[in-house]
C-alpha cells in the first residue's frame, strides 16, 4: 500500500548557499517593519535540513539567533507557522506536545494526532528532543496529564517499539482479529488492554490484514466496533491509531478539513499537520482530501485563511489539484477500500423513538384535549405527550380523540399551535406517508421548486415507502405525484424523478455475475455525450439495489481508476448532478448523507426549517441515532449543539426531544 519515492511538496532548493540566505533574511527584517513576502518565500522553498544551516550561518555572520529574530518581526499566525518551520522536526513535535500538557487544560487533540500517527524513529526523535530541549522525561510529563487506559495506550505509543512494515505474522492474523472481537464485540464490558496490546505493537501491514479478517467476523468495521465499545479520549485516540494504519494521508486530510469547516480555524491544528507533512505525503493528503471532501485543500486554505499566513500554507500545499482526473494509486486503493468496507458492513440501524411503555391513548387524547381548551395552550403537555409516542401510537392517539371527542386532533392542533413548532408537531402526527406526500407538495408548491427535498425523499426511500406515499398523494391532493413531478420539473432531471418515482427498484443483495457488467455500462458511459451519459447512469443507478451498487462501483474504481463521485461533478450541472450525487452518497453511507444535509440545514446564515422538520421527523424511528453519530463523527460537534444553537423556544424543545442525546 505504501508509496514508493517522495510524496512531499518540499524539496531540498538547488544550487543552495546558507549564507546568502542568512543575509537575505537579516535585510528583510533591518529597518523599520519587515518584507514578510521576501522572508515566506524564502522559508518555504528551502527543505527543513537547508533551514537548518541558514540558522547556523545566520548566527555566524551577525551573532543572533534567526527564530527569536523572526519572533521579534512577525506576529500572530504568520509568525507561528514561520517560527515552527525554522524547528526540526522532532523538536517542533516536542514543543506541540509540551503545550498541549502545560496550563490549566490538556489538548488531548494534540496528544493523539501527534503519537498516533508517527513513525517508531519520529517518536525516538521526538523523546530525545523533548529531553533537550526541557530537561525532563517526556512519559513522565505525560503520564502525569493523562488517565486511565488513555495514559496507558499513550505510554505504549511512546515506547517506538511496533513492529516494522514489513513484518507479518501470518499465523497471528485470525488470532487477532478473533481476539479483538471477544474482547470487544462478543462480551459484556470490553477488555480494553487487548486492544492496546494489539493496536500498539503489530506492524502497520500486520493491522491491515487483522481489520480485514476483523470486518469478515464481526460483519462491521473495527472502527463501528471501536465507536460502541470505548468512550472518550480513550475511544478518539484508539480511532486515531486504527485511521493511521488504514491510511495516514487520510487521517491527515480529515484532521485538515476539521481544523477549517465551521466557525473559525483550528490554527494549530492546520499550522502542525501543514508543516509536519510538507517534506512527507503532502501529495497523498491532497490526493485523500479530493477524495473524501467536495474541493480541494488548496481551495479550502483559500477560503479559510488570509493575508501571508494564507500564501505560506498555499506554498506548503503546493498546488491545486484539478477536480477531475485519475487518481494516485494510494488514493484509488483507499477509494476500493471504501467500497468494500461499505458493501461488508452490516449497520444495525436505529431511531432514537421508540414506543412508549404504558400506553394509553384514551387518557392522551382527554390530556391533549385538556392542553388546548380554554384560554392558552399548554405547549408542554403536548410536546411531551407527541414527542414521546411512536408514530403507531400517535395514529391510536388520533383515532381516540375522534371516537371519544368527536373532534379532530389535527384540526385542533393546527388552531392552537403556530410557525415551526406547528409544522413539526403536525409532521410528527401524520403517518409516514401522508408527511411524505405533504413534503412532496410543499417542495412543488408556490414560485419555485425545493429540488433538494425532492431529491433526498425519492432517492432515500425503500420501494415500500414510495408507493405509500404516492397513495396518500393521491388521496390528499386529488393528483397523481407522477403528473405533479411532470408538470413540476423537465429534461433529464424530469426522467430521473419519475423513474425513481416508481418504486421499483431491485431489491436483495448484490448480484454478483452482474456486477462488472454494470460497472462496466457506467464506465462506458463517462465517455459518452451527455444524454447517453445520463441514459447510461439511470439505467444503473436508479434501477439496482443499494447493496448491488457498492459493488458496482467498487468494481467501477477498479476498472476506471477514478472516482464515480468525482465524474458526477464534473460531467454533469445542475439537479442531474444533485440527484445522481445523492444516489451515490446514500449509497455509500446513507446515515451520512442525512447528517450532511442536516449540516448544510443549520450552517450559515438562517435555518432551512423545512429540511431539518423533514429529516428529523421522518428518520426519527429509523436511523436517526446513526445520522447523530455521523453528525459528529464528520462535523465534530454533536447534532444536539447544532440544534440548539441554531432554533430557539418550544421548537428547539421538540427537535431535541427527536435528538434523544448529546453524544
Amino acid at each position: 500500500m505504501a508509496m514508493t519515492g517522495f510524496r512531499g511538496t518540499v524539496t531540498d532548493f538547488p544550487n543552495f548557499n546558507a549564507s546568502s540566505d542568512a543575509e537575505t533574511l537579516y535585510n528583510a527584517m533591518k529597518g523599520f517593519g519587515s518584507d514578510k513576502e521576501a522572508i515566506l518565500d524564502l522559508i518555504t522553498s528551502r527543505s527543513n535540513a537547508q533551514r537548518q544551516e541558514i540558522r547556523s550561518a545566520y548566527k555566524s555572520l551577525y551573532g543572533k539567533d534567526l527564530i527569536e529574530d523572526l519572533k521579534y518581526e512577525l506576529t500572530g499566525k504568520f509568525e507561528r507557522l514561520i517560527v515552527s518551520l525554522m524547528r526540526l522536526p522532532a523538536y517542533h513535535d516536542a514543543k506541540e506536545i509540551k503545550d498541549a500538557i502545560k496550563g490549566g487544560g490538556t489538548d488531548e487533540k494534540c496528544l493523539i494526532e501527534i503519537l498516533a500517527s508517527r513513525t517508531n524513529e519520529q517518536i525516538h526523535s521526538l523523546v530525545a528532543a523533548y529531553k533537550d530541549a526541557y530537561g525532563r522525561e517526556i512519559e513522565e510529563d505525560i503520564i502525569g496529564d493523562t488517565s486511565g487506559h488513555f495514559k496507558k495506550m499513550l505510554v505504549v505509543l511512546l515506547q517506538g517499539t511496533r513492529d516494522d512494515d514489513n513484518v507479518v505474522h501470518t499465523d497471528l492474523v485470525e488470532e487477532d482479529a478473533q481476539l479483538l472481537y471477544a474482547a470487544g464485540e462478543e462480551q459484556w464490558g470490553t477488555d480494553e488492554a487487548i486492544f492496546i496490546m494489539v493496536l500498539g505493537n503489530r506492524s502497520v501491514t500486520h493491522l491491515q490484514l487483522v481489520f480485514d479478517e476483523y470486518q469478515k467476523i464481526a460483519e462491521k468495521s473495527i472502527e463501528d466496533s471501536i465507536k460502541s465499545e470505548l468512550s472518550g479520549d480513550f475511544e478518539r485516540l484508539m480511532l486515531a491509531v486504527v485511521q493511521c494504519i488504514r491510511s495516514r494521508p487520510m487521517f491527515f486530510a480529515k484532521h485538515l478539513y476539521k481544523s477549517m469547516k465551521g466557525l473559525g480555524t483550528a490554527d494549530n491544528t492546520l499550522i502542525r499537520i501543514m508543516i509536519s507533512r510538507s517534506e512527507i505525503d503532502m501529495l497523498d493528503i491532497r490526493e485523500c482530501f479530493r477524495l473524501r471532501y467536495e474541493k480541494s485543500l488548496y481551495t479550502m486554505i483559500q477560503d479559510d485563511t488570509s493575508g501571508e499566513y494564507k500564501r505560506t500554507l498555499l506554498k506548503l500545499c503546493g498546488g491545486d489539484d484539478d477536480i477531475a482526473g485519475e487518481f494516485f494509486p494510494e488514493a484509488a486503493q483507499i477509494a476500493y477500500k471504501m467500497w468494500e468496507i461499505s458493501a461488508m458492513t452490516k449497520v444495525q440501524l436505529r431511531g432514537t423513538i421508540v414506543p412508549y411503555a404504558d400506553f394509553d391513548p384514551a387518557s392522551d387524547a382527554q390530556d391533549l384535549r385538556k392542553a388546548m381548551k380554554g384560554f392558552g395552550t399548554d405547549e408542554d403537555t403536548i410536546i411531551n405527550i407527541i414527542a414521546r409516542r411512536s408514530n403507531a401510537q400517535r395514529q391510536d392517539i388520533r383515532q381516540a380523540f375522534k371516537s371519544l371527542l368527536g373532534r379532530d386532533l389535527m384540526a385542533d392542533l393546527k388552531s392552537e399551535l403556530s410557525k415551526n413548532l406547528c409544522r413539526l408537531i403536525m409532521g410528527l402526527m401524520m403517518t409516514p406517508a401522508e408527511f411524505d406526500a405533504k413534503m412532496m407538495k410543499k417542495a412543488m408548491e408556490g414560485a419555485g421548486t425545493d429540488e433538494h427535498a425532492l431529491i433526498e425523499i425519492l432517492v432515500t426511500r425503500s420501494n415500500e415507502e414510495i408507493q405509500a406515499m404516492c397513495t396518500a398523494y393521491l388521496k390528499a391532493f386529488k393528483k397523481s405525484l407522477e403528473d405533479a413531478i411532470r408538470s413540476d420539473t423537465s429534461g433529464h432531471f424530469c426522467r430521473i424523478l419519475v423513474s425513481l418515482a416508481q418504486g421499483a427498484r431491485k431489491e436483495g443483495p448484490a448480484d454478483m455475475t452482474r456486477v462488472a457488467e454494470d460497472a462496466q455500462t457506467l464506465a462506458n458511459a463517462c465517455n459518452a455525450d451527455s444524454d447517453e451519459m445520463i441514459d447510461n447512469f439511470m439505467s444503473v443507478l436508479c434501477a439496482r439495489s443499494f447493496p448491488h451498487l457498492r459493488r458496482v462501483l467498487q468494481e467501477f474504481v477498479k476498472c476506471t481508476n477514478k472516482d464515480i463521485e468525482q465524474i458526477i461533478k464534473k460531467e454533469l450541472s445542475g439537479d442531474v448532478k444533485n440527484v445522481f450525487y445523492a444516489i451515490v452518497c446514500s449509497v455509500k453511507n446513507q446515515p451520512s448523507y442525512f447528517a450532511d444535509r442536516l449540516y448544510k440545514a443549520m450552517k450559515g446564515l438562517g435555518t432551512d426549517d423545512r429540511a431539518l422538520i423533514r429529516i428529523m421527523v421522518s428518520r426519527s424511528e429509523i436511523d436517526l441515532f446513526n445520522i447523530r453519530k455521523e453528525f459528529k463523527e464528520t462535523h465534530d460537534a454533536s447534532l444536539h449543539e447544532f440544534i440548539q444553537g441554531d432554533t430557539s423556544g418550544d421548537y428547539r424543545k421538540t427537535l431535541l426531544m427527536l435528538c434523544g442525546g448529546e453524544d
